[in-house]
């Protein structure tokens, strides 16, 4: 019974959906309770964090490559969406962004950004929307990044310009 795995190379890049972009670094065999283990080691840049994933665990798991430029297109487009805000009470909806985050879905978290993002005059936020907020933000970013060449603040950027024409055309 074998395993479907997913197949990345060192220096490639890698989405872990409760951390977002990563880098592969190497990929070990090591020995866990008698039995040989082989493990992809990511590493996390910003947070000066590394990861060491089974191979045979990574689907399972949600780990992903970086998605295409046509979903980060779509991710834009859900950008400049109209923020969908449910009534629901707040640590409800905190618990829907939080899943999306972690999901490691693009356009999830686009949602996210789009429907806590404020503009300057509008009413201020709670610390932990502005948490969610810049959590999902920080993901997208990295993500964008990473798809267009590694540029963070040219993503930034991009993100920014879209939710600034977005808040203009309110």
């Amino acid at each position: 019974m074998s395993k479907k795995k997913l197949d990345f190379k060192p220096n490639e890049y890698v989405v872990y959906p409760a951390h977002g972009v990563g880098q592969v670094v190497s990929i070990e065999k090591q020995e866990v309770a008698g039995f040989e283990l082989e493990l992809f080691v990511i590493s996390f840049e910003k947070d000066k964090m590394t990861l060491r994933v089974p191979t045979n665990k990574a689907i399972e798991i949600g780990m992903r490559g970086l998605s295409s430029p046509d979903v980060v297109s779509q991710a834009m487009k859900t950008l400049k969406g109209k923020a969908k805000v449910k009534r629901a009470m707040w640590s409800r909806r905190a618990q829907e962004y939080e899943q999306k985050i972690n999901s490691g879905d693009l356009i999830a978290i686009a949602e996210v950004v789009r429907d806590l993002h404020r503009s300057d005059d509008q009413r201020e936020q709670s610390y932990s929307e502005r948490q969610l907020y810049e959590a999902a933000l920080e993901r997208l970013t990295r993500e964008v990044s990473a798809v267009g060449g590694g540029d963070e603040v040219a993503a930034a950027k991009q993100i920014d310009d879209v939710l600034v024409s977005r808040a203009a055309a309110a």
